[in-house]
């Protein structure tokens, strides 16, 4: 059984071990950081940025063998606090395909719906993360048709960001 706690510092030095390739890296953060690979010290520098941002906030995933997933929650506008944002989601490398991704979304999901009291939840996700992709569909995120794609250079490439949603 999963639960959810805030996220630690100390949790970085877990989360960070779980990015063994750049790609995957960049699948979860995008361009927000500078360099690959992380270390513990540079996902805690990130998130110190946001640390007086009460719009902002890590929570971290676990059961009773330790650190299972990590992602962050924020309101886009800080002035409608009618939606919230899922933002670097992440899985235990070692424990993928097995239904945790899931799990921890539909725990982001409740959190979201019963806690905080939004009527939608939002994300985006690269087209070239079909993984992550069908996990959200799974728990019920539908695409949401922009007029302008987010679109991001990494690795050499242009990858377009699909936007998801998922509204009460």
């Amino acid at each position: 059984m999963l639960r959810l706690r805030p996220y630690k510092a100390c949790d970085a030095q877990t989360i960070t071990k779980w990015l063994k390739s750049e790609y995957a890296f960049r699948q979860w953060s995008a361009d927000r950081y500078e360099k690959y690979p992380i270390t513990a010290e540079d996902m805690n520098g990130y998130y110190d940025r946001d640390k007086d941002n009460e719009k902002i906030w890590g929570m971290t995933v676990f059961d009773d063998t330790g650190i299972i997933g990590h992602f962050t929650m924020r309101f886009p506008d800080a002035h409608n606090l009618e939606e919230i944002r899922l933002g670097f989601v992440i899985v235990d490398d070692t424990k993928r395909g097995k239904g945790y991704g899931k799990e921890m979304v539909s725990l982001a999901v409740q959190y979201a719906f019963d806690f905080i009291k939004v009527k939608k939840i939002s994300l985006g996700v690269f087209e070239n993360n079909t993984v992550a992709l069908e996990c959200y569909k799974a728990c019920g995120f539908r695409t949401v048709e922009l007029q302008e794609v987010e679109n991001y250079h990494c690795m050499g490439e242009v990858w377009k960001c699909i936007e998801m949603e998922l509204v009460k």
